[in-house]
Order: C-alpha cells, then structure tokens, then sequence
C-alpha cells in the first residue's frame, strides 16, 4: 500500500482545502470573505451595465405613446374544412389502370421469387416513400395468385381513390394518390373489409 505524503500537487490542494476547516474562526472568516466578493461582483455587474432610456436618467422620464381605443373588427371565423369527396363515377381512368397493373404485378409471385425482384415488378406503380414498406415483405405469404374482377372505385377525392381489386386470396383495397397531373400510383394497400 503506497505511503501517502503531503508533497505534490495533490497535497497543495489539499492543504488549500483543509485550511478553513483546521477551526470554526477561519471557516467563519472565509464564508465571509465569499460573501463580500459575490455581493461586489454582483454591485459591479450592475453598475456596468447601460441603463435603459425608460428608466429615466440624465434626460429625465420618457412620456409613454398614447393610446387609441379603435373598436377592432368582429373576427371571421375560418372557413369550415370539410373532406372533398367527389362521385365514384369521376374516378379518374388513369387511377383505375394503376389499379388493375400494380395488382397483377403483385400477384405475380412464382415460386423461388425474391423480394427484391417482387418488389421491382411494383416500383412503376408505387410511390418512391411506399416502396421501401414492400421490400420487407416476402412474396411467398402474398395470398392470391391471379386477378378476379375489374378495379371498383371505392371513394373518391380530387387527388386521391381509394379502388378495390379482387383477387383469388383476398379482395384488396388500394390507396392512388396523384404525385403529378395524370400520374397515379399506389401509396398503401390493405384487405378490404
């Protein structure tokens, strides 16, 4: 066990630290001492500081604005923000063979296809932010094999459809946003409930 000496560096602090605590008179002196220094430093911090013109000065007391009562307009409440949900009838055509193609793509899944390749089939007809959701899934649990029945408009809004497609698995519910004029692609599907 090593000797411990009070020569170095630790030992000066340690004599600088210990010496207010050798009796209570120095303890008591050097509480005062701080003291007195944190109530300078806060008298000179507030002497240099600039005084700002309202609280008067050399110029004396700056009279206040006055004021004008004007009665202000009666607000307008904001326009009511409802849904615009158009016909199914003015389902876009274009929305609709979007449809039809990104779901025979999905389907399309032969034994021994990757992800990688499934999710390839899908990129003409899907938005760039879906894609990377359908990279993780493995084509041999897509339920389905061939497309049934024509794409059938569900709701419809003026830049998004929501179609159903049914396949031999399970009927799908496709979400077609408008990503530029005439240019729909798939951005989410589920099962049709």
């Amino acid at each position: 066990m090593p000797i411990r000496t009070r020569r170095g560096r630790s030992g000066a602090y340690r004599a600088l630290w210990e010496w207010p605590l050798h009796s209570p008179a120095r303890l008591v002196l050097v509480v005062a001492v701080l003291a007195l220094l944190v109530a300078g430093v806060t008298a000179l911090s507030g002497w240099l500081t600039p005084r700002s013109a309202t609280t008067g000065g050399a110029l004396g007391p700056v009279p206040e604005a006055p004021t004008v009562t004007a009665v202000p307009p009666a607000p307008v409440p904001p326009p009511e923000l409802t849904p615009t949900t158009l016909p199914l009838s003015a389902a876009p055509q274009a929305a609709l063979g979007v449809a039809q193609r990104w779901t025979a793509a999905w389907v399309d899944h032969p034994a021994g296809t990757t992800a990688a390749q499934w999710s390839e089939r899908l990129r003409p007809y899907t938005t760039d932010e879906y894609l990377p959701s359908l990279a993780d899934v493995d084509p041999a649990n897509v339920p389905g094999s061939r497309v049934t029945g024509p794409p059938r408009a569900v709701e419809v809004r003026p830049d998004s459809v929501r179609v159903e497609v049914p396949t031999d698995g399970v009927t799908l519910q496709l979400l077609l946003v408008q990503v530029s004029s005439g240019d729909w692609r798939v951005s989410g599907y589920d099962r049709a409930g």
